[in-house]
């Protein structure tokens, strides 16, 4: 269930089945920082709750890490009715459902997310996981978070660049999905409380649809095959990462499927406005296919990926070659 705003979530967890709730609020040293006064502030329930702090960042969604937080609950007695508050982003939120997935075979959580990729993407659905030998999100589980608090007052906090990379994924969203909110998105340089509604009310249905990820969910995977290997090998944000993704994907779109040539412009110039465009040689392709190839998308060994048909209209489960990823990530050196 998506929440808008602390002050629900107050009333909300003032609500009888809330009544045997032990709380602890997981944080990392920004939210501890900036976000936790804030949240006690508004839910008066939570003011006597525990917290711990992990480290910032993909650090934190570490076996070693997740251990240390299951070994402090049992530290401090916490049982089948302790709630973890996941106070963050998108690490934070994953980290979180995945140690509530696994203590005492399953507690509640709540996502309060305080990105605004977290809040339009990570924090909704229920995908819990940790990385593995530096494979992002190989360990998980399907354990949704009982609410997702969506709380925009925590952008204040946010510097542009979190903000670009919320955005991005917002845009990949109305791609698959929405025309017209794709359409606004593009247009509109400010990000309205009102679309990043409309953004995790899309997502949240098509989650519900698709709950364990097995057909229309695949959708929201757009740009990510690409995505996954260039915020590994590049090392850039998640949502940027996912936005040059889109333009390789567009541009394969374009060429497989008929995609409108003034949709993948559209897109390519509303890029460069925000973010450099990454150049790529035959050298640095040869290092991440090996990366798209351990997409979970794939199919015996085929890279398969996320397509568009026309704005709004995606294709999932696409064959691509090893030809057509080398052809999509060179073209990026003339966009």
């Amino acid at each position: 269930m998506v929440y808008g705003g602390l002050s629900a979530l107050g009333r909300e967890l003032k609500k009888e089945e809330w009544w045997d709730a032990k709380y602890v609020i997981l944080v990392d040293e920004n939210t501890f920082q900036h976000c936790l006064s804030r949240l006690i502030g508004y839910v008066e329930v939570l003011q006597e709750a525990e917290f711990i702090e992990v480290p910032v960042g993909e650090e934190c969604k570490s076996l070693e890490v997740a251990t240390q937080v299951w070994q402090t609950l049992l530290e401090s007695e916490a049982d089948r009715n302790t709630v973890i508050v996941n106070l963050g982003g998108g690490c934070v939120c994953d980290l979180g459902g995945y140690v509530a997935a696994g203590y005492k075979r399953g507690i509640r959580h709540i996502n309060v997310p305080t990105t605004l990729l977290a809040m339009t993407d990570a924090a909704i659905g229920g995908k819990t996981a940790i990385n593995l030998d530096g494979v992002k999100n190989v360990v998980g589980h399907f354990y949704s978070p009982r609410l997702t608090v969506i709380e925009p007052m925590f952008l204040d906090t946010l510097p542009r660049e979190e903000l670009l990379n919320g955005k991005m994924e917002m845009v990949k969203t109305a791609a698959v999905a929405d025309s017209l909110l794709f359409e606004r998105l593009i247009v509109d340089e400010a990000v309205a409380r009102q679309q990043i509604i409309e953004v995790a009310r899309i997502k949240n249905r098509i989650v519900k649809a698709d709950p364990y990820d097995r057909s229309i969910r695949h959708i929201l995977n757009f740009g990510h095959t690409f995505g996954h290997a260039v915020e590994m090998y590049s090392q850039l944000p998640h949502g940027l990462a996912v936005g040059v993704g889109m333009l390789a994907a567009m541009y394969l779109s374009v060429k497989k499927l008929g995609l409108s040539e003034d949709v993948y412009h559209t897109y390519s110039r509303w890029f460069k406005r925000h973010a450099d465009v990454p150049r790529y040689t035959l050298k640095d392709i040869e290092h991440m296919l090996p990366l798209m190839r351990q997409d979970k998308k794939n199919t015996a060994g085929e890279l398969r990926c996320v397509l568009l048909q026309e704005s709004g209209a995606a294709v999932i489960d696409v064959a691509v070659s090893d030809h057509e990823v080398r052809d999509a990530f060179l073209h990026l050196n003339a966009v």
